[in-house]
């Protein structure tokens, strides 16, 4: 599917500020992608599409999850605001033929993983740094992540685990995983 046509099914699913924020992570994925010398246009469309399933309501979530095998992990069973990521991931395989690893940016994009290809560090990040953003140091963060990837995932993953933790969110094992793995990797620890 082309980024025009799947941009309009974002804009009929999402609420207007959704879609704002979602135009704004294609924005600044294609930023990334080309300092990373990833595929553009790719990166564009997982950004658009990242979000399709953020504001699906909570019964309609569950039942979508139930009819598809989607399984909630210990922390995702109560934490709500991190199903989309899986839901998204199969919405965008089935309904705009994704290949899996376009779909994998999208799975990735709230917790990230340790296992992140460069394409879905850039999603992450993009995610976290599009220019509508207020509750990060965004000029920091793009400052970062401009000039190296993984410290950039270092600094948004250290975020969010904060911001989670003002919420009193329970935090996502992948988060401190990711964090754990590349301060370890700068410290030349084997984990």
């Amino acid at each position: 599917m082309k980024y025009e046509e799947i941009e309009k099914i974002v804009k009929e699913t999402l609420s207007e500020k959704r879609y704002i924020h979602s135009c704004g992570v294609a924005k600044r994925a294609v930023e990334l992608a080309r300092i990373y010398g990833e595929d553009e246009e790719k990166a564009k469309i997982i950004g658009i599409a990242h979000d399709i399933a953020k504001e699906m309501p909570k019964q309609e979530a569950l039942k979508y999850a139930k009819e598809n095998g989607i399984i909630f992990d210990e922390v995702e069973k109560f934490e709500p605001g991190l199903w989309h990521s899986k839901l998204g991931a199969d919405i965008v395989k089935k309904k705009f033929g994704f290949s899996d690893d376009m779909a994998e940016a999208i799975l990735y994009h709230t917790t990230a993983n340790i296992n992140m290809s460069t394409m879905d560090k850039i999603i992450y990040i993009a995610d976290k740094t599009e220019e509508g953003r207020t509750i990060i140091n965004l000029q920091l963060a793009i400052d970062i992540s401009n000039k190296d990837l993984d410290e950039g995932v270092l600094y948004v993953s250290k975020f969010a685990m904060e911001y989670s933790l003002k919420k009193d969110s329970l935090i996502h094992p992948d988060t401190v995983n990711v964090i754990n793995r590349i301060i370890a990797k700068k410290r030349n620890i084997n984990l």
